[in-house]
């Protein structure tokens, strides 16, 4: 099977993987590629049930400890966590955090999410131009600020955060990528150590000191090492997830005027709005890697055993046209349910709730704000987030009326 190099497709892939993907998906459902983090060489799985097939395959494993040696790329977080664990360690952790990760408490965060939002917004509609980065404006210190108020972390040195997470995730130049890792797992140690000493009514402490509060570690919860991971992915995915969605919905409305006109008329679309945007152009274009335990056939082709690298391409499963008619027509009365921007089976994503709740909030009030709301540049000159995870806008520039 020959190569197909996305490294070598440079920015215009970074712009517009769809098409690429659709090409892949017409000639088989996994293709040999080379990614262009690292010139690393990987599976890619396309289409809606190879996807989701992939996505739940057991043979697929999470453990790092099971990549091949001859894997240019390392783990990048600070610390085990559920992203890089099987069954059965992977159900005990995602059991300690859920426990505290609740529906009720992802709900109570609604009013601040709201507060958080109206004060972002007064900010942003006092530029006397009336000119904007709504990723700077929106985007970024929504979610964060979520997540830091979730984990008892008000403190957080944003700046230097957002630069490691971009880094850690996204970076091309493998040696970026580590030390981005590598400073995080420094800063996420001092926050540790200061939520050990004054604990809070957050789920970072209840982590920490588990259900009786002696935070002596026994039991069954998380160790000093997988606290730091846990306390990394939180972080981490706790924002990414959501900064992109944001950026990328309201891209999708601004570039779709007929559709944006429909929501401005009818908000309570808004549910399904953000559906769409999950499934047009999700936040996430391939998940975290999977490792091949034994062969596996995907069509026709046999994917070796022996820790073979191989990605999920989550942008081409929701599009397509098998599970969705015309997937590449933004439509937010479309029924968009089962698409998969949050994967698909026991590694589903635990933060959805809080994603969809931040990202309904967000836009909503966004347009009920702004009586006007245009891009401030040609589409085509937008630089996106490079690397084949995340994907979403580096900026946003809008220009508003209220």
């Amino acid at each position: 099977m020959s190569i197909v190099d996305l490294a070598a497709l440079g920015d215009s892939f970074t712009r517009d993987p769809y098409p690429v993907y659709a090409r892949l998906r017409a000639q088989g459902p996994v293709h040999r590629i080379r990614m262009p983090e690292g010139n690393a060489e990987a599976w890619l799985v396309v289409g809606y049930e190879a996807g989701r097939a992939a996505l739940a395959d057991p043979r697929l494993s999470k453990d790092w400890s099971r990549a091949s040696p001859s894997l240019p790329l390392g783990a990048i977080s600070s610390g085990p966590h559920m992203l890089r664990a099987d069954p059965p360690d992977h159900t005990r952790l995602r059991k300690l955090v859920a426990r505290e990760f609740t529906a009720r408490r992802v709900e109570e965060l609604a009013p601040r999410v709201q507060k958080t939002t109206d004060a972002l917004l007064d900010r942003m509609l006092a530029a006397p131009d009336g000119r904007a980065d709504l990723v700077e404006a929106l985007s970024f210190p929504l979610p964060i600020s979520v997540i830091c108020e979730l984990l008892g972390v008000p403190d957080l040195d944003r700046a230097s955060f957002r630069t490691w997470s971009n880094d850690a995730l996204g970076a091309i130049d493998p040696e970026v990528r580590t030390a981005a890792a590598a400073s995080m797992a420094r800063y996420l140690e001092e926050l540790l150590a200061s939520k050990r000493q004054q604990p809070g009514d957050d789920l970072m402490s209840a982590l920490i000191h588990g259900p009786d509060g002696d935070g002596d570690g026994g039991g069954d919860r998380l160790s000093h090492d997988e606290l730091r991971g846990m306390a990394w992915l939180l972080l981490v995915a706790g924002h990414e997830t959501t900064v992109n969605l944001i950026s990328n919905g309201v891209l999708a409305l601004l570039t779709h005027p007929e559709q944006l006109a429909a929501l401005r008329a009818d908000l309570t679309l808004i549910d399904s709005a953000v559906e769409e945007m999950l499934r047009y152009d999700g936040p996430v274009e391939t998940p975290t890697y999977r490792f091949t335990t034994e062969p596996l056939t995907i069509g026709d082709t046999v994917v070796p055993g022996g820790g073979e690298l191989v990605l999920v391409a989550l942008a081409d499963a929701d599009r397509d046209p098998a599970r969705f008619p015309r997937p590449d027509r933004f439509d937010i009365t479309r029924d968009a349910r089962g698409h998969v921007a949050f994967g698909h089976g026991i590694h589903y994503c635990l933060g959805a709730p809080l994603a969809r709740l931040e990202a309904r909030i967000a836009i909503r009030t966004l347009l009920e704000r702004c009586t006007t709301l245009d891009l401030d540049v040609h589409p085509a000159a937008l630089t996106w987030r490079p690397g084949l995870m995340i994907r979403g806008p580096q900026s946003l520039p809008v220009r508003f009326a209220s």
